[in-house]
């Protein structure tokens, strides 16, 4: 959620900045509520005030035997209208509470306005493989190997799941081990969250009220704020752990990551791109957070690429990192960059992880502070996350760039403990 003074203090730059997400905004109205709202507050204050000061003389009124009939009146008045414009403020609250809340985040400085075209590679790592015979694509090879079986789970689930079988429900785990082992060195805590949220934790995380059709509701109830959703990512359960809370700045950062499937609606669809596991309703991740100071925002951001790509470059595959534009960047994010794995069927990169910062747009969401050293004050955290990593999209990259013309895959050297020594995946 945006700070309703930044805005004040400067609409038309904050309008300029949210353009870049492609987002129009006119801040005419938030405005004059937000005015209203303070006039009304200082009306109050005035005639609490006075009600305070007539009643204080009261008890003196009454043992000098002076008549205070009236005064009662006047005070049953004061009250009904304290009543009355505290009802109002509430209002106005709630409606500007409204509009900020549907509000994207602003976009970091130094983000190209647009969206997919204005993306910018800033890194790539190892070549593209070369083949000198011809190559089969991931769905072909899972199928031949007996790694994935398509038919039988679309028979369970329908379009858009799959079923891990034999070796590929190893290669699988051995992935998500893997990553576990790796963020535990780094210091992070583990974490297993529920997977069935309240409104609340779409909220927080920015998800909510915009894309709370995007999510599997679990009850029928008309409003959706008493209502349960499947976790689309850990990101939505791990930003709210402590909301409404005030962090111990000596905490600060705070590092979690989480293993947890994702429900998404999002479904497959017809393109060759997204055919086989490249897209689904569900799907396995580990997904990083860090709770931040705002001052160390930047590093921690850094790290989290950092970790994400060297992930993936642990397994030996060809990819880049791209840095979005901001309005290829979440709502909720202020900046993103995506590591994108090479798929050499397709000719082209997939996004296997995004790592974004939301600066202090969820923490005002779900009004997770810290205190301040210097000021004493609570202040807002930064929130940030990362894909560390999803499964979905590195099993194709996996088969694809190591296959070999005998229709074998070789198994990435640092998985190969998982899974008994194997080198190699045969039929």
């Amino acid at each position: 959620m945006l700070d309703i003074n930044r805005i004040k203090e400067d609409p038309k730059g904050v309008a300029a900045a949210l353009a870049k997400k492609g987002c129009e905004v006119d801040f005419s109205d938030v405005i004059a509520w937000d005015n209203e709202r303070k006039a009304a507050i200082s009306a109050v204050e005035q005639l609490k005030a006075r009600r305070n000061k007539v009643s204080s003389e009261i008890p003196k009124l009454k043992k000098e035997g002076k008549p205070v009939d009236d005064i009662f009146k006047e005070m049953r008045a004061i009250g009904d209208e304290i009543a009355d414009r505290d009802a109002d403020i509430n209002a106005l609250v709630e409606r500007i509470a409204d509009f900020l809340s549907r509000l994207p985040n602003i976009p970091d400085d130094d983000l190209l306005p647009g969206e997919k075209e204005n993306n910018q590679v800033v890194k790539v790592v190892g070549e593209k493989p070369e083949f000198s015979f011809p190559i089969k694509n991931h769905v072909d090879l899972c199928t031949s190997l007996g790694l994935i079986d398509y038919e039988r789970g679309v028979k369970l689930g329908g379009n858009g799941f799959w079923i891990y079988r034999g070796l590929g429900a190893q290669l699988e785990w051995a992935l998500l081990n893997y990553f576990i082992e790796e963020h535990l060195k780094d210091g992070y805590e583990f974490i297993l969250p529920p997977h069935q949220l309240g409104y609340n934790c779409g909220f927080g995380a920015g998800q909510f009220p915009k894309f709370s059709d995007e999510v599997y509701w679990l009850d029928v109830d008309e409003d959706r704020h008493r209502n349960r959703f499947m976790l689309p990512t850990a990101e939505t359960a791990l930003v709210n752990m402590y909301a409404g809370e005030i962090i111990d700045e000596s905490k600060l950062p705070m590092k979690f990551f989480a293993y947890t499937p994702c429900y998404r609606k999002e479904a497959g669809s017809a393109r060759a791109e997204e055919r086989g596991m490249i897209r689904g309703h569900q799907f396995n991740k580990v997904e990083m957070v860090q709770y931040a100071h705002p001052k160390h925002s930047m590093e921690a951001f850094n790290e989290l690429v950092d970790k994400a790509a060297r992930l993936v470059e642990g397994l030996g595959l060809h990819f880049r990192v791209s840095k979005l534009a901001a309005g290829d960047c979440s709502a909720s994010m202020a900046r993103t960059y995506d590591v994108e794995l090479w798929i050499p069927s397709m000719g082209i990169y997939k996004e296997c992880s995004s790592v974004s910062n939301a600066n202090d747009y969820q923490a005002r969401r779900n009004n997770t502070r810290y205190r301040d050293s210097e000021t004493g004050k609570p202040a807002y955290v930064h929130t940030l996350n990362g894909s560390g990593l999803a499964t979905s999209r590195l099993i194709p990259a996996i088969v694809e760039q190591f296959q070999n013309e005998d229709g074998t895959v070789t198994i990435p050297e640092v998985l190969r403990k998982w899974l008994n020594g194997r080198e190699y995946i045969g039929k």
